[in-house]
């Protein structure tokens, strides 16, 4: 009894050890379970997406939409960031599971790659100098040189509706293709409607307008993988926040209004 007491203490110790590095362990695992996923984005397409200068990190209503999601969907985001026209190649052929950059949802998209639920509504925009009055829709462009953003559907319009009529220039980079505009390379930019009001509004102030109606009223979406795993619970996760109120919170914080009733 008496050796039986002296060791007590030594394995009440020992056992709480145990306890406490099995639950050590338990939490290191659980925290190992949440899977990095590898996310890409278009590094210039303000607001939706683009560099802090103080930071060095992406900013942006894309960045705070998909690590919102993430969070509810149970995975961390890893990164990466690329050219808008290599985006859909590169989640098609499976280098990246996940893209958030402002993409429209269309058939054709559909068929290598899939969408979450459509969680922006957007359009086209014709945006010219401040002293041209001699554009208010597409058909003035004809006769025109006119620039847009390589691999959007931006592009795939103009060819649709004006082709060999106008002289459609195809930029890498939102930065070349306004500065283009700007520097009186072409006559007029056609492309996303957010965008082309954000520059307007910012950098392109007072030498820059927005002009004509809305084209072809589009919808942007996630992209996955084809087959992904992640695309309903994403998708779970936006009607979430949809619900309660976080999504109406991201937008207002990017687009200064609370967003349109559905």
């Amino acid at each position: 009894m008496t050796r039986s007491a002296s060791t007590s203490p030594f394995l009440k110790q020992a056992t709480l050890a145990t306890a406490l590095a099995m639950g050590l362990g338990m939490a290191g695992s659980a925290l190992a379970e949440t899977p990095s996923v590898n996310v890409v984005t278009d590094p210039s397409f303000v607001p939706f997406e683009m560099l802090d200068p103080e930071t060095g990190e992406m900013i942006g209503f894309d960045m705070d939409m998909i690590n919102e999601l993430a969070e509810r969907a149970g995975f961390e985001v890893k990164l990466t960031t690329m050219e808008f026209a290599g985006i859909i190649p590169a989640v098609q052929t499976g280098s990246q599971e996940i893209a958030v950059a402002g993409v429209t949802i269309t058939e054709e998209r559909a068929q290598i790659v899939d969408f979450s639920d459509p969680y922006y509504d957007s359009g086209l925009q014709i945006i010219v100098r401040a002293d041209n009055d001699s554009v208010e829709t597409i058909e003035d462009l004809e006769g025109m040189s006119v620039a847009t953003r390589i691999g959007s559907t931006s592009y795939d319009f103009l060819q649709e509706h004006l082709g060999d009529s106008a002289d459609i220039t195809p930029y890498p980079g939102n930065s070349d293709m306004y500065m283009a505009l700007l520097g009186r390379n072409v006559d007029a930019a056609f492309y996303d409607a957010p965008n082309v009001a954000y520059f307007s509004q910012t950098r392109g102030e007072g030498r820059t307008k927005v002009v004509g109606p809305l084209y072809a009223g589009q919808q942007y979406g996630i992209v996955f993988h084809k087959g992904s795993q992640w695309v309903e619970p994403v998708n779970e996760a936006l009607a979430e926040m949809r619900e309660d109120g976080t999504y109406a919170e991201i937008y207002e914080k990017w687009f200064g209004e609370a967003p349109s009733e559905e």
